[in-house]
């Protein structure tokens, strides 16, 4: 069978920057369906269509390609006494918009000092190109409930 809209693809696949480093090591084989549900970086759907068990791909993600690029206005410093006394650098939380009407924001806190906290909106790897490696593994139709919820059942995907 061919990768196609409504397939659910499973990959085996790693993620480095491009100095080699390991970003990702895929322990677990990534598994989404496919066409355009956003289970996967675009560019990778893009060129996985068509493919099928055993191809391979491996692919140089630009920043604006995966995780965006940095953007320093994301970098707040707050006050300390707006967050609990356990926080640690590397701690996340989600922040909310004001009128609590849209999915918060991911923060992580990069530095604690005296009465300060600076908290970073970036995604960890914006701002980096990464090389994604990935062989087709597994290809086969998607149910109509998973076509109808955006995303694969079951091992590997999600559960209700």
């Amino acid at each position: 069978m061919r990768i196609a809209r409504n397939t659910v693809v499973t990959l085996n696949y790693s993620v480095k920057d491009t100095d080699g480093n390991s970003i990702d090591e895929g322990a677990e084989p990534l598994v989404y369906l496919h066409g355009g549900y956003g289970g996967i970086f675009d560019r990778i759907e893009e060129l996985l269509q068509d493919k099928t068990i055993n191809d391979t791909l491996t692919e140089k993600l630009e920043p604006e390609q995966a995780f965006g690029e940095y953007d320093a206005e994301q970098v707040v410093v707050e006050a300390r006494d707006l967050f609990p006394e356990n926080i640690e650098v590397g701690m996340q939380f989600e922040r909310g918009d004001e009128d609590g009407e849209e999915e918060g924001m991911l923060y992580t806190i990069t530095d604690i000092a005296d009465d300060k906290v600076v908290v970073d909106g970036n995604h960890p790897l914006a701002g980096i190109a990464l090389l994604f490696t990935c062989t087709v593994s597994d290809v086969r139709a998607a149910t109509a409930e998973e076509i109808a919820h955006g995303h694969v059942h079951g091992a590997h995907g999600h559960h209700h």
